[in-house]
């Protein structure tokens, strides 16, 4: 029997000889695959499937802001549903959103609306804690162990913090004016807890606690105890189990390069904002906290969450959001959008504004709207999304999507897409229990740029 010879002329599964291959390749009459035509392509490959996000800035609106009254509107639905707001025309033709954000319709260009998000739970702790962590609160091991559900599985934020980093001076995740409620990290433990601000930097003496190295410690005594501090940080990285005095440890640390580090302390200080950028952020908690959270960004931070209340409007729904809600918002976001973007950061900055569900559909007795999760707006802008588009559909009421409905695993698989965090990647709990870092979902490309 003849021995077959592969290395002289074997073939591909299209029938092409290897030899005659590299023929073709060599007289560039394959689309010119040169030497510098695959490396070209390796890099290009190498770029598509970058992180395009270094940060996340998310606007969490605590209480569910109305989708139809801001950002989804129904103007030919009867009375009872589309409320008293009308549409107005953004600066992407065919693109309408609600009066009540002017300064949102001139930037319309720089983000992305979805309008077809949607899950299934209408409570507050409950749904807050499905949007932040991607799993609903039901947890046999917690219930096992005693462990409310909202501490036991990791929010967006201790993802973002464990599989990042820190990428400066300032922690990877910081939260502000208040917790985030169902926020934090979950059974990775207390070294990804969020470093919460819980003071609003509106305040004229806003100022983050324990940044300062008290008067009564002296220099001397300063340096006494880095040098303490550096010889535990020694101890517990020889313990064979890390536990309590390694999580202790590092606490420690970092509250010591927090006091230590001249740039997290300007940071830090919003004070050093221009009157005239204080102003145009507008002079309220959402606004002055997304200006803190852009310096952040610049410091290096990773994940910044802004919580902002009292979307909650079962009653007197359409004052709430003409007068105190949404002009407030709509000036911080779109001053957010437009400084990051004049900085150079909005392209390696993503940003997510939404809440917990969105409104009912129809108007109750007392004015106002209800909780409804089933359809609800969600706006993403800058790290690798999409400028200017209007992603999904609602029915003729706003109640269901009637395009592609997108939950909320396949928001957090995108997200972590885009910052470059294995969404498949599997921790287990004390327990042994897999937990992956998105239980299920589907990357939303029509989002992505």
């Amino acid at each position: 029997m003849r021995q077959q010879d592969f290395g002289s002329d074997s073939r591909f599964c299209d029938g092409i000889a290897r030899r005659r291959m590299l023929t073709l390749g060599a007289t560039r009459l394959l689309g010119g695959l040169s030497l510098p035509g695959l490396l070209q392509l390796q890099a290009q490959a190498a770029t598509a499937s970058a992180p395009k996000a270094k940060s996340c800035i998310f606007l969490m609106l605590e209480g569910g802001p109305s989708h139809i009254d801001m950002w989804d509107l129904k103007p030919e639905a009867p009375t009872e549903i589309r409320g008293p707001f009308s549409p107005i025309s953004t600066v992407v033709p065919g693109t309408q959103i609600s009066e009540l954000l002017p300064l949102c319709a001139q930037i319309a260009d720089k983000y992305t609306i979805l309008r077809s998000h949607s899950h299934k739970d209408n409570a507050h702790q409950t749904g807050r804690h499905w949007v932040l962590t991607g799993y609903p609160p039901s947890f046999a091991d917690g219930q096992a162990k005693g462990i409310p559900f909202n501490e036991l599985y990791p929010s967006i934020g201790s993802i973002v913090s464990r599989e990042l980093g820190p990428g400066g001076d300032v922690p990877p995740y910081i939260e502000l004016p208040n917790p985030l409620g169902p926020g934090g990290p979950g059974f990775y433990g207390p070294r990804f807890a969020p470093f919460t601000i819980d003071n609003d930097p509106v305040q004229p003496d806003f100022k983050v606690r324990d940044l300062d190295v008290p008067e009564s410690v002296s220099s001397e005594r300063f340096s006494r105890r880095q040098q303490l501090l550096a010889g535990t940080s020694q101890l517990s990285s020889n313990a064979q189990n890390g536990g309590r005095p390694a999580t202790m440890s590092s606490y420690y640390e970092q509250a010591m390069n927090l006091v230590t580090s001249p740039n997290a302390r300007r940071a830090f200080d919003i004070h050093a904002e221009s009157a005239e950028m204080r102003e145009r952020y507008g002079y309220t908690s959402i606004g002055q906290c997304a200006l803190l959270a852009r310096r952040l960004v610049q410091a290096g931070c990773r994940f910044i969450g802004i919580d902002h209340g009292s979307w909650d409007t079962h009653f007197d729904n359409f004052t709430s959001h003409k007068k105190a809600l949404v002009p407030p918002t709509d000036r911080a976001f779109s001053a957010l959008i437009t400084d990051l973007d004049e900085q150079g950061l909005l392209d390696e900055t993503l940003v997510i504004m939404m809440g917990e569900m969105g409104r009912t559909p129809r108007i109750n007795n007392d004015a106002g709207r209800d909780h409804w999760s089933q359809c609800q707006t969600v706006i993403l802008a800058g790290g690798g999304i999409r400028r200017g588009a209007l992603v999904g559909e609602s029915d003729r009421t706003a109640s269901f999507p009637i395009t592609q409905p997108y939950g909320i695993q396949d928001l957090l698989r995108t997200v972590f897409h885009l910052m470059g965090v294995d969404a498949d990647k599997v921790y287990h709990t004390p327990l042994g229990r897999p937990v992956p870092v998105v239980n299920g979902g589907t990357r939303i490309d029509e989002v992505l740029a």
